[in-house]
């Protein structure tokens, strides 16, 4: 069976897909990609099919709107400019996405930005249409809406919080939706889910139910399938200069904010070093698409390494609080320091720290070295945090997300 994957995004956006693509053709099925182009290398490094898909992501958070995303001061700021930045180009991406489909498949699997234009393309080209979500979107009373903060409303405010986050998404999606069924010759639909989608959609969750667990209230058809961890790049092998750094003492810590992009990285990469310093910590950050860089006796900088190999490798891990990076350090089995910058990283910050591998999330407007140090300081020195850290990370072993999703796609043969 032909199998497109869609999806649009940053890094942690597609690196999931590539695990999940290479198992489905691993399995027989023949699988393309379709993302933007900066990640065509790194899709068709895997032997996946490559279809692109417009706007440079990158581009997108270094711009203005982008910058000033990062600098919101709460999360309904947040909401505002990330609505902005997505009306201004949405009609590309469905363009993309439309064209995408067309050169042919025989059922689509869509990620949360990129599912509303492909249930429409499913429905006007008779395609099998399935959600594959890395994100918990679909309304419950278990947590709020992940847009919106960590602060729970209550059982009741959180469905009706989310409900209020309906229409402002429908407002983003919508106008393209519209006009790609008007092209399509479809009828018009009113549409009552969560980004613009029209209700009772499949969706698979690639998140573990170790973390969140599949709320009670959600209708049938959505699951939590378990982590669709990213194909490790082949034949990729460590820099000498990394692997000497790690042998030359104890375990470093980790320090990342993968595609966030800060107008000042320079101040960011020197509040990194101070506060590891402060810590009495040896460290390892991450360039990510910010251009971190600091160096010292016990401070390296790296461009791209995989997490799955870096992070056993540390001692804790200080990160944005990504969903892919969130996930990355949960398997690595070792404590978490979560700075969560803007939208859903909130909502992954709390789950670490609920889950007991994490102290309380740091605010990255609010970050200081000071507060950084403390939090370091807890998460090396506390054998709680270590202990759970690893209990989950036993648990995570023992799932296998990919086979829920394989199972699906082989029923609809």
């Amino acid at each position: 069976m032909r199998v497109l994957i869609v999806t649009a995004g940053s890094w942690g956006d597609v690196a999931p897909y590539t695990g999940l693509g290479v198992r489905l053709r691993s399995a027989g099925h023949e699988v393309a990609l379709a993302t933007h182009e900066r990640f065509e290398q790194a899709v068709t490094a895997h032997g996946l099919g490559f279809r692109a898909l417009p706007v440079d992501p990158r581009q997108e958070l270094a711009s203005q709107g982008g910058q000033g995303l990062a600098r919101a001061s709460s999360p309904p700021v947040e909401l505002a400019r990330v609505a902005r930045m997505a009306r201004a180009f949405m009609p590309r991406l469905t363009r993309g996405v439309t064209d995408a489909v067309r050169q042919g498949t025989d059922v689509v699997l869509s990620s949360t930005v990129t599912d509303p234009a492909c249930a429409v393309l499913g429905e006007a080209l008779r395609l099998p249409s399935i959600g594959v979500y890395l994100q918990p979107v679909q309304p419950t009373r278990a947590f709020p809406p992940i847009m919106t903060g960590s602060r729970s409303f209550g059982s009741h405010g959180n469905r009706l919080a989310a409900y209020a986050l309906w229409a402002g998404t429908e407002r983003i999606f919508t106008p393209s939706v519209t006009a790609l069924r008007r092209e399509l010759g479809l009828p018009r639909r009113r549409f009552g889910g969560m980004l613009g989608m029209p209700r009772g959609r499949s969706v698979l969750h690639g998140f573990s139910p170790r973390v969140v667990p599949r709320p009670a209230d959600w209708p049938a058809g959505h699951e939590v399938c378990g982590y669709w961890w990213p194909q490790t790049p082949t034949g990729w092998q460590p820099d000498a200069r990394l692997l000497d750094f790690l042998a030359a003492g104890p375990p470093p810590v980790f320090a990342g904010f993968g595609s966030c992009v800060t107008a000042d990285a320079r101040r960011l990469s020197g509040l990194l070093a101070d506060a590891m310093r402060r810590a009495r910590v040896r460290g390892i950050i991450q360039a990510g698409w910010s251009g971190l860089h600091a160096e010292s006796d016990d401070l390296i900088t790296v461009q791209e390494v995989p997490h799955a190999w870096l992070f056993p490798r540390t001692a804790a891990v200080v990160h944005h609080a990504g969903a892919g990076t969130t996930a990355a350090g949960l398997r690595a089995g070792v404590p978490s320091v979560p700075v969560p910058v803007q939208l859903d990283q909130h909502f992954w910050a709390a789950r670490l720290h609920a889950l007991g591998v994490a102290p309380r999330p740091l605010r990255f407007q609010r970050l200081t070295a000071e507060r950084l140090a403390s939090a370091l300081t807890e998460a090396v020195r506390s054998p709680a945090l270590r202990a759970r850290a690893r209990d989950v990370s036993g648990v995570l072993a023992r799932e296998d997300g990919m086979r829920n999703v394989l199972a699906v796609i082989e029923r609809l043969g």
